[in-house]
């Protein structure tokens, strides 16, 4: 028989103003939104942009000035020059000096200098500064300093104007330069808060109306649908974006109307649940005097009813037994297996015996499980599993009347630390309709009229051992394998004992009210 080798991996609309205020209880931790952290941030990112920019342009700033002084300071000197014998009355040089807001003016040609103009220096030079020299980092650096440096600083400067070869040098105040480079960095201050603040609106209100708003959107309907999820006028009416807003809002409505769906399934099964139950306590009271009526057909000697007794009585056995998975199904979960190693060969014998397989049955009872093989599981759950698989092999093969030869084999093996068992059948096989609620109860049915208990309550009870149960598909028929996880360890005495002596346990018997 071809054996299962391993298991499968397992497998809007814009919200009301009331429903706004309805759902604002939620949110009122939320005192700094997107919206205003964007605000903000876009903000602060325009502010460092211009921290950035102002640096370098203060700094030109300051040369320019600079080299403008140097500039007048060259046309005093040579308005000096131009005067009858270099002597320049002493109210000109003043006048010259003051127009160039110097105190000094020496002028260099190659390696001579010459003193061209003069007046009383208050005091002794500070800094001296080469803009010839001077790199774009050290000319930024000293112009940050020209913040915080003294009032009334006398400096000497050394330049190059572009009116003649000459190099000039100035002894200045910086006072004006200080009162020079303020203005233009509150200039420059007052623009760059003008920029950041009409850049940031504009980034905000783009981002905002494309992402902030649909973002928002998205949250409100959440906590509106999660106050009511069985309210359809809650799901979210999807946009028609084609950017991933535009998905997660299909991906959201798709999601609560399937919530929507399972939830009213429920419902419906809780109110039919119930509804069974209480038809479910008269109706085995039914078959219970339906069974006491069979027991004394039993004993007839008419040929006839002795043919048609055995069925009658099996099919009275199933109906009680279906009545109590139905019970058992509806109440709390399984308890948790309380799990003990046993020989497997002997349960799966005693499942057939229970179905009367091993004797004249027409369908034959195949197994191929070695007489060693053990397992370590609950007992009663591993039978009540076995049991269901087997009963629905058996009503499969039962209803397939052109089936020459109906076979029902259960094979099981080790497979590291797991064990493997099959219970297949040479039937039909599972219907497609019926595959993909396969272990749901009152969908998963592979037979007209079935409920699906029986697959569903198995593959509960798998899980709950940390196995899992599952259909093969390649396999001719239909092969149900289960999958247990069994760590390899001698057998004790008492275990085989247990494993023995549990005979019957579940055997189908005939219950008594």
């Amino acid at each position: 028989m071809a054996f299962v080798p391993a298991s499968p991996e397992d497998e809007a609309r814009p919200a009301e103003p009331a429903e706004v205020a309805a759902a604002a209880p939620k949110w009122r931790g939320v005192r700094f939104g997107l919206s205003a952290r964007l605000l903000w941030l876009t903000i602060a990112f325009v502010m460092l942009a211009e921290v950035l920019i102002f640096l370098p342009s203060v700094a030109n700033f300051r040369k320019n000035w600079l080299m403008e002084r140097l500039a007048a300071a060259q046309i005093a000197s040579l308005a000096a020059q131009a005067a009858p014998n270099d002597a320049v009355p002493e109210r000109l040089a003043q006048q010259l000096l003051q127009k160039a807001m110097v105190h000094s003016l020496a002028v260099r040609r190659g390696p001579v200098r010459v003193l061209v103009l003069q007046t009383a220096v208050p005091g002794m030079v500070q800094a001296h500064y080469d803009l010839e020299e001077a790199n774009w980092l050290t000319l930024i650096g000293d112009a940050l300093y020209a913040f915080i440096s003294e009032r009334d600083r006398l400096i000497h400067v050394i330049g190059h104007p572009d009116l003649s070869d000459d190099t000039v040098e100035i002894v200045m105040t910086e006072t004006p330069l200080k009162t020079a480079i303020y203005n233009y960095a509150l200039n420059i201050l007052f623009l760059s808060i003008a920029i950041s603040l009409f850049s940031a609106t504009l980034v905000y209100l783009t981002l905002n109306w494309f992402l902030v708003r649909p973002v928002s959107r998205l949250t409100w309907n959440i906590v509106r649908f999660r106050e009511n999820p069985e309210d359809a006028t809650r799901v979210i009416q999807p946009s028609g974006r084609s950017d991933e807003i535009g998905v997660a809002q299909e991906e959201l409505a798709a999601m609560q109307n399937e919530l929507i769906a399972m939830l009213r399934q429920k419902s419906r099964l809780a109110a039919l649940g119930l509804a069974v139950s209480k038809i479910n306590h008269d109706l085995r009271n039914m078959l219970a005097s339906a069974q006491l009526i069979s027991d004394r057909l039993s004993t007839s000697t008419d040929p006839t009813v002795q043919k048609f007794a055995p069925k009658l009585i099996s099919s009275l056995d199933r109906a009680i037994a279906l009545a109590g998975e139905t019970l058992t199904y509806g109440r709390a979960d399984e308890a948790p297996p309380q799990r003990h190693r046993f020989l497997l060969r002997p349960l799966i014998d005693e499942v057939g015996e229970s179905f009367g397989l091993p004797g004249d049955s027409r369908i034959k009872w195949v197994t191929d499980v070695g007489p060693a093989l053990e397992i370590d599981a609950d007992r009663n759950q591993l039978y009540r599993i076995l049991t269901n698989l087997v009963r629905n092999a058996m009503q499969v093969l039962e209803s397939a009347a052109d089936l020459p030869k109906p076979v029902i084999t259960v094979a099981a093996r080790q497979d590291g630390d797991n064990l493997l068992i099959s219970v297949a059948d040479n039937g039909p096989g599972v219907p497609p309709r019926a595959r993909a609620n396969l272990f749901q109860a009152f969908q998963g049915s592979v037979r007209v009229g079935g409920t699906g208990l029986g697959l569903a309550i198995s593959a509960e009870l798998a899980r709950a051992h940390g196995g899992s149960l599952w259909l093969d598909d390649s396999a001719p028929g239909a092969t149900f394998c289960l999958k247990f996880p069994n760590p390899e360890r001698p057998l004790s005495d008492s275990a085989a004992q247990n494993g023995n002596h549990g005979r019957g346990i579940l055997a189908f018997s005939r219950s008594k009210h």
